[in-house]
């Protein structure tokens, strides 16, 4: 008679592949220890305001005292140093050095390019690369906030860094329309499924059209952050790299208003 009482050998092991995304896991918390808070901008596709979102959340953050870095993860298509009229170039030494910029640590794929306009031409594998060697071999020092800009969509940038970091959670970005507010959602649920934290959602160049941003809170059972007005000041001081929440009062006024309820909880 078999004895079940016995100790089981014969249970699977774990792949090799997942034990070593366990051990870089750790080797990145180490890493970012001095961070306090992490934060994903994230958005399902390009142009609903993904990029000046993080940027003005991170400036906002910088005037309420708190020691910022800003992180552009969209590895193939970079335009934080655009936003911020930066022409700044690194090194590929390790460890990476975020360049320093009103007080806030920048780190973007820009910075290793001398034209802006030279395309980064890289499959999967190589952005997954390049993201880990954001965390585990950049030196961001002591940070209250790391805001990371997300590339769009749900494929290997995001995933490498739901896989990799311990974040506090999304910031998710719409526009009013219901087309951009249903792809918003379908972005929502994959981060949802990875059991990421979802932390708000911003309704980006609201101009009463609409009620996108809301709807996905709705659908998502997840805080509405506020809205930012449709405002050609907006584009126009984003166009010369002025950050409008710095330079245009009423502007600072909404993200003030976001920041308050994301640092709130």
């Amino acid at each position: 008679m078999e004895d079940d009482s016995a100790p089981q050998n014969d249970l699977p092991k774990p792949h090799p592949s997942i034990l070593k995304v366990i051990e870089q896991k750790k080797r990145i918390k180490e890493k970012l220890s001095g961070i306090r808070h992490k934060i994903g901008v994230y958005s399902a596709k390009g142009g609903v305001g993904k990029t000046t979102t993080a940027v003005n959340i991170a400036y906002t953050l910088k005037s309420m005292g708190y020691k910022v870095g800003l992180l552009d993860a969209d590895v193939d298509c970079p335009n934080v140093t655009m936003f911020l009229g930066m022409k700044d170039t690194i090194t590929g030494d390790y460890p990476l050095t975020p360049i320093e910029k009103d007080g806030i640590k920048i780190l973007s794929t820009a910075m290793f390019v001398d034209d802006l306009k030279r395309p980064i031409i890289w499959r999967g594998p190589m952005i997954g690369k390049m993201i880990a060697e954001f965390f585990e071999n950049t030196d961001w020092g002591e940070l209250d906030y790391l805001i990371i800009d997300i590339s769009p969509g749900t494929s290997d940038a995001p995933l490498s860094i739901i896989q990799l970091l311990d974040l506090d959670g999304f910031v998710l970005v719409t526009t009013p329309q219901r087309i951009s507010a249903v792809n918003t959602m379908r972005s929502g649920g994959m981060a949802r499924r990875l059991s990421a934290s979802i932390l708000g959602v911003v309704e980006n160049m609201s101009d009463g059209s609409g009620n996108g941003g809301r709807e996905v809170a709705e659908a998502l059972g997840c805080k509405f952050l506020g809205s930012v007005k449709a405002d050609s000041r907006f584009n126009e001081l984003s166009d010369k790299g002025i950050v409008p929440a710095v330079e245009d009062e009423d502007i600072k006024k909404q993200y003030v208003e976001i920041v308050n309820r994301i640092v709130g909880g």
